[in-house]
């Protein structure tokens, strides 16, 4: 793991209609990372990741992600991004929503084919590349958005609940390549809700109510709590003592 930091932000705040939805949030993403947003749903883990990417503005702080103040263009070709809500054209076949995108990001010809049978396939989706996608499941949808945000190979990916309505065959398969990935020195943050996942990762914030409660590795944040899994510590973390 590098001592380089893919992602700052500082002392960010976002609102929304006036309703604070993020509240001076701090984290430091080191290059070749995987870190997990954990926290139940409406904790602020999406707008967390959509500030990130500059999807979502803010009202107060800072975000620099690999060295560029956000929000930027100069960086779209080094993040992948892979949202909640699949956004698929679904009267085109699996392999042209990949090679669309993958046009977008300036892959082009044989490579991007070559690229984008690689990703159908790491995602098991290579025998049904040539379907319309209004004929996919929901759960192939996520595997071919999936596909997508990896077809460009980013040095950033952000992954908004993965693994959701994956089989447990598949889901070991995509940390298989999230870990190569990072191995490889790319970054990777990941929302969830899943407290297994949650082991998978380097580090964690614990965000709740908008706030990170907690910050660490798995086993840093367990035994900082007193409890013996990631579950009691963040109930430990969630009461009012824990946060103070």
């Amino acid at each position: 793991m590098s001592n380089n930091v893919a992602v700052k932000v500082c002392n960010l705040d976002v609102e929304y209609d006036k309703v604070k939805i993020l509240n001076n949030i701090n984290l430091n993403i080191k290059e070749g990372e995987i870190i997990g947003l954990l926290g139940p749903s409406g904790s602020g883990k999406t707008t967390l990741v959509k500030t990130i990417i500059g999807m979502k503005g803010f009202v107060k702080g800072k975000v620099v992600v690999l060295d560029e103040k956000m929000p930027t263009l100069k960086v779209v070709n080094d993040i992948g991004y892979m949202a909640q809500s699949d956004a698929l054209y679904d009267d085109l076949t699996g392999i042209d929503n990949v090679l669309f995108f993958a046009e977008l990001y300036g892959i082009k010809g044989k490579i991007a084919k070559q690229r984008a049978m690689e990703v159908l396939e790491l995602v098991d989706l290579q025998k049904h590349a040539k379907r319309p996608v209004k004929n996919y499941s929901g759960g192939m949808k996520r595997r071919l958005s999936l596909a997508i945000a990896l077809v460009h190979s980013p040095k950033l990916l952000i992954l908004d609940e993965p693994t959701v309505g994956i089989d447990p065959i598949l889901r070991k398969k995509f940390w298989d390549e999230f870990n190569r990935i990072k191995n490889s020195g790319g970054t990777i943050i990941v929302t969830t809700h899943v407290m297994d996942e949650a082991y998978k990762c380097n580090k964690l914030a614990l965000i709740r109510n908008g706030k990170i409660i907690a910050e660490g590795s798995p086993n840093e944040i367990i035994t900082a709590s007193g409890g013996q899994t990631i579950e009691d510590a963040f109930l430990f973390y969630s009461t009012d003592e824990g946060e103070e």
